[in-house]
Parts: C-alpha cells; sequence; structure tokens
C-alpha cells in the first residue's frame, strides 16, 4: 500500500496556523492530523472543533481529528460538523465507561457521514480492538504515550502494527488505513511502513525541517 503523512499540527506555530497549513499544502502532506487533548485523558489542553472549523477552508487535505479526550462522544458531532473527515477515539478512554462504548462512538461517527478509527496506547494490546475493526476505517497504534509532542518511538509498537495488519487481512480488510503516531522520523518510517503502517504521523520531524516538502517525500520513501 502506499504510504501517506500526516503532518501533525501540534508542532506547528498556533499564531502562523494559516501559513502552516498553506504550507503542508505545498508540501505534499496526504493528510493533516489533528491532536484534540483535553487537560483530562491526557495532561495537556490543545484546542477543540474551533481550531478544525478554520483549518477546513484552508485546505482540500483530509482532516484527520485524534481525540485525546475523555466521554468522546459528547464531542463528536461537533468535530463532525467542524469538518473532521476521519475521528478517532482512545480505546482507553472508551473502556472506563462501559464494554460497549467504543462501538457507540464509531458508529455514531459514521452517522455523521465521517470515517472513524479506533486508538490503542503503547502499553494496551492491539487485540483489545480487534472487535471494531469490522466498522473501522482507520486504526491507529500509538507509538509514544499521548500528550506531548517531541517523545521518543517505542520499538514495541512495530509489533503492534505487524499485529493490527495481520488481522486486518484475515478478515478480509487489508486495505484498512492504519496509523501510527509518536517519534516517527527518517530513521524509523520504513521499519514502521515494513510492519504494518501505510499512514505515518508526523510532527517535528516535518515542522522541524528546513524543508517541509523534503521531509515528507523522505517519510514517504
Amino acid at each position: 500500500m502506499p504510504v501517506k503523512i500526516a503532518p501533525s499540527i501540534l508542532s506547528a506555530d498556533f499564531s502562523r496556523m494559516g501559513e502552516a497549513i498553506a504550507k503542508l499544502n505545498a508540501a505534499g502532506a496526504d493528510l493533516i492530523h489533528c491532536d484534540v487533548m483535553d487537560g483530562s485523558f491526557v495532561e495537556p489542553i490543545t484546542f477543540g472543533g474551533q481550531m478544525v472549523k478554520n483549518i477546513r477552508p484552508l485546505t482540500r487535505l483530509p482532516l484527520d481529528v485524534h481525540l485525546m479526550i475523555e466521554h468522546p462522544k459528547t464531542q463528536i458531532k461537533f468535530f463532525a460538523e467542524a469538518g473532521a473527515d476521519i475521528i478517532t477515539v482512545h480505546y482507553e478512554a472508551c473502556a472506563k465507561i462501559s464494554p460497549a462504548y467504543l462501538r457507540e462512538t464509531l458508529q455514531l461517527i459514521k452517522s455523521h457521514g465521517v470515517k472513524c478509527g479506533a486508538v490503542v496506547n503503547p502499553d494496551t494490546d492491539v487485540q483489545k480492538i480487534f472487535d471494531v475493526f469490522d466498522i473501522c476505517d482507520m486504526v491507529l497504534i500509538m507509538s509514544v504515550f499521548p500528550g506531548y509532542g517531541g517523545q521518543k518511538f517505542i520499538p514495541s509498537a512495530l509489533d503492534q502494527l505487524k499485529k493490527a495488519r495481520a488481522y486486518a487481512q484475515k478478515i478480509g480488510r487489508g486495505d484498512m488505513d492504519i496509523e501510527v503516531d509518536g517519534g516517527i522520523n527518517a530513521n524509523n518510517a520504513a521499519q514502521a511502513a515494513a510492519a504494518g503502517a501505510n499512514v505515518l504521523v508526523a510532527g517535528s520531524a516535518v515542522f522541524g525541517s528546513g524543508d517541509m516538502a523534503a521531509a515528507i517525500s523522505a517519510l514517504r520513501s
């Protein structure tokens, strides 16, 4: 499967977000990854639906909204109406509420005409979400613990990616997007892709480079 690059705007200068989006459009990004943090599921607070709404007119690229929040069901309507193309939610946040909450949230996302996905942290076995692969458009494997950019890639994520890709193929969903997020750079992108990821989230590796187009090209190749 072709590799897609999803730069994370968490690493952008929030005071110059329009300029950052224009640069991503020109640099060849495939998606724009929007890290939403609520100060509860993870310590930091980033932004909400208004940021996604403001970005939407600036790009035709899919907006990949990653909700690192408690009670994600309560926020789906806002992000769908803001223009999200895909919304991913954490198994860990949903499992605290009820065994059915993850599937219910994914179904709610779908009901708004938006693609959906489930996310697992590095210390959660991806098998925990195998039962929702049938409804997911994307599965996101965290290769750092969520909350802060600039962390180092956790190698055990490679095994998670392999298991996710193998199970997707087993159930006839071999074309499912499998995304990896955290510490991705030109040194480990090939490993992540070989393990089964076809969507690579990169923040520092793109926004910290002097040439965003070259950085995206290097990650993709």
